[in-house]
């Protein structure tokens, strides 16, 4: 049985909002933010896909550390959204979907919802796991789309 929750959050960045939509919009671009991913490797695109990229992330529990390597795709990209699914097993899904907003004074405001499905039994883990790897990835987004402005 699969459990599914979401939550979200948002940033402001003093950047233009196509800076912030090259950014997170490309994985392999990624790993300065998000705290858990060490690879980002392109794959040829997923059926239905714009890029799929296989993505390991060093996870722990309690005293171990390991390895886990997942499959990332991007559906969209345009100028306001950006749409991802991640998958790996088993039976676990992670959808990602970043809305990008102008607003006064040069700043774009980043919105973004993720979605994650797992097995009852996996869910409390990954969805622990989830939450404060986006909230790491938030805190250091507007000072890396600052900094690149």
């Amino acid at each position: 049985m699969l459990r599914r929750d979401s939550f979200q959050y948002s940033v402001q960045a003093r950047c233009p909002r196509a800076e912030a939509v090259a950014l997170l919009g490309d994985p392999a671009r990624q790993t300065e933010l998000h705290p858990l991913i060490t690879r980002v490797r392109r794959l040829p695109p997923r059926p239905g896909s714009l890029a799929s990229y296989a993505i390991t992330d060093q996870l722990a529990a309690g005293p171990l550390r390991f390895g886990v390597t997942y499959q990332a795709d991007v559906l969209v990209v345009t100028d306001d959204e950006i749409v991802t699914v991640a998958r790996q097993r088993p039976a676990t899904t992670v959808r990602n979907r970043t809305r990008l907003r102008d607003e006064p004074g040069g700043i774009v405001r980043v919105d973004v919802e993720i979605t994650l499905a797992a097995p009852a039994p996996l869910f409390p883990y990954a969805f622990r796991q989830a939450r404060s790897a986006h909230l790491g990835l938030a805190r250091r987004l507007g000072e890396v789309l600052g900094r690149a402005a």
